[in-house]
């Protein structure tokens, strides 16, 4: 009976360990299961000990924190995005920046190309309608051609000392004209005034200097013969009366338009200046054709 005993006791132990070692390998595979589901952090965690340095200083060779996902825009952001349109303000500010500077460009360009079709009108077929050769005299005697007036913008005005009321005025608006295009070009003495009498026996050099003075020390005074007065008259369309055999003392009246001929480097005709335009006026007129003759790069004479 005893024997008998014995070998059931040992087949309830073996059955005993058996049971106990299969629980075992069971939890143990159920413990390490977990390290199955994550081999990214491992991963992760064995690259970083193994970018520990030699004295056991870590090296940081990236971060292991969790990597956050951009938030989705809400409704309200969406809505607000789709109020504005494709456009920001600073796009909207910008178009109307670009189209009123291309606006600007544009008209100064069309009225640029205008100034230059009316005054290539101006020049007539073979010689120009107004202006041309003509021979006189400064008031130092020496000759004067219209070769002078070449390289620079010339404003020649026909008077007569002798004149009451009309030269005067437009003397004054000459001078004025003067300094105001002068302080705009920075003195560069490219704008050259003329007077040119049409009353040559009476308006000797002498008598030109001293009327002359009195407005503007920069105007040039221009005389000559009669029939070299006439002829330059006759060459700018200037209207002249005054009669050739003059007895000394007679009185008589003279005639004459009341414009300024402004003339371009080339003493081609480009623009005329009558009693309606005042100093201001006049003077953005010559700059605006000084400024279109820089434009195009050509030489302008400045002694």
């Amino acid at each position: 009976m005893a024997s008998s005993i014995r070998p059931a006791s040992r087949v309830l132990a073996r059955a005993s360990h058996t049971s106990l070692f299969s629980l075992e390998s069971t939890a143990s595979r159920t413990l390490q299961r977990p390290a199955t589901l994550f081999p990214v952090h491992n991963t992760i965690a064995a690259a970083a000990r193994a970018t520990r340095s030699t004295n056991g200083t870590p090296h940081r060779a990236f971060s292991t924190s969790r990597v956050q996902l951009k938030k989705s825009p809400t409704m309200g952001q969406l809505k607000a995005r789709n109020s504005t349109g494709p456009f920001s303000w600073k796009s909207a500010l910008l178009f109307v920046l670009t189209g009123g500077g291309m606006i600007i460009y544009f008209r100064v360009e069309k009225e640029r190309l205008e100034r230059k079709r009316i005054a290539e009108m101006s020049k007539g077929v073979g010689k120009p309608k107004v202006g041309g050769p003509f021979t006189l005299k400064d008031l130092d005697g020496k000759e004067f051609t219209a070769e002078d007036l070449k390289g620079k913008y010339s404003f020649v005005y026909f008077g007569f000392t002798h004149c009451p009321d009309i030269c005067p005025d437009e003397l004054d608006k000459m001078a004025e004209i003067i300094d105001k295009v002068n302080e705009a070009t920075g003195g560069e003495k490219i704008f050259l005034p003329v007077f040119i009498t049409c009353d040559p026996a009476r308006d000797t050099p002498e008598v030109l200097r001293e009327y002359l003075k009195e407005f503007h020390p920069g105007i040039v005074g221009l005389t000559g013969t009669y029939d070299q007065v006439k002829n330059v008259c006759r060459q700018y369309r200037v209207y002249f009366s005054t009669p050739r055999d003059i007895n000394p003392g007679e009185d008589y009246l003279v005639d004459h338009s009341i414009y300024f001929y402004l003339m371009d480097p080339d003493n081609d005709f480009v623009e005329c200046i009558g009693r309606q335009d005042t100093p201001e006026s006049a003077t953005r007129t010559i700059l605006e054709h000084i400024n279109d003759w820089k434009r195009e790069g050509k030489p302008l004479r400045k002694d």
